[in-house]
């Protein structure tokens, strides 16, 4: 497969096709979601990609399922000179990221690095939460995180200091207590990594992006959005993708156990 790298970029795998690394993206269900531009970005700077969907996620939100998103994700990555598999996933189940991990290897190769951008996100707050929506939060948020890191340092082979482990979290919580309850124990966990696979060389870091526009926001929410943020526009995937791909790179590498916050001021 011919190449197509931004040579200007401080990536991985720029000498040849051969040489491209592989990330592992989850929650990549969307074209215009957060998870879809950090593919785009990180295929555009030289990595192969995995990635992984829930459609039945997307289909009960608000913004619905987008037919066609996988195989137009795919095309675009392979634009960029990328291989490619999609793998759908259901990570409220326990047996999906060993599962995930198995089926990637087996089609691609080892993961170099790994970025988490899936979620479990209803509105809801103290006194109207239910259990059963608190459990399927902490499972997707901050269980299979857990499991998809512990599957990763397991299995980690490549160069020493080239591994990377990236996840998006939140800090809202008024009105939204399970996602950003669960986000809160996401952030602990890659911050452990950090520690705990030192000796692999890998870094782990956890970034904050604040409100994306991805079709979510209620136009008030998108108009306080915009009036709190010091540079008067909404955040884009793009700029989250942007932090994820120098992260990801071999400039990136003393960025280690941090939590990171990419919202463009907003107070």
């Amino acid at each position: 497969m011919t190449t197509n790298i931004d040579h200007d970029h401080p990536g991985y795998g720029q000498d040849a096709a051969a040489d491209r690394p592989l990330a592992l993206i989850t929650g990549v269900g969307r074209t215009v979601g957060i998870g879809a531009g950090i593919a785009r970005r990180l295929a555009a700077s030289g990595w192969d990609i995995a990635f992984t969907y829930w459609t039945p996620y997307d289909a009960r939100m608000s913004w619905g399922s987008e037919p066609g998103a996988t195989e137009e994700i795919r095309q675009t990555l392979a634009e960029h000179g990328a291989s490619t598999t999609a793998i759908e996933a259901d990570l409220a189940d326990p047996d999906t990221p060993a599962r995930v991990f198995d089926e990637v290897e087996q089609r691609m190769g080892k993961v170099t690095a790994l970025v988490m951008s899936h979620c479990e996100s209803v509105d809801s707050g103290l006194l109207d939460t239910s259990v059963e929506s608190f459990d399927r939060h902490f499972a997707v948020n901050a269980r299979a995180p857990w499991l998809l890191i512990r599957e990763f340092g397991r299995r980690f082979a490549a160069e020493r200091g080239t591994g990377r482990i990236i996840s998006l979290t939140s800090d809202h919580t008024v009105g939204n207590l399970p996602y950003g309850a669960s986000k809160g124990a996401l952030d602990r966990i890659t911050l452990a990594a950090a520690h705990e696979l030192a000796h692999l060389g890998v870094t782990a870091n956890a970034v904050n992006p604040g409100p994306i526009d991805t079709g979510w926001m209620p136009e008030e929410v998108r108009e306080h959005c915009v009036r709190s943020a010091p540079l008067g526009r909404l955040g884009t995937p793009q700029d989250t993708a942007h932090l994820v791909d120098f992260l990801c790179s071999r400039e990136g590498e003393w960025i280690n156990g941090q939590l990171l916050m990419s919202n463009g001021g907003l107070a």
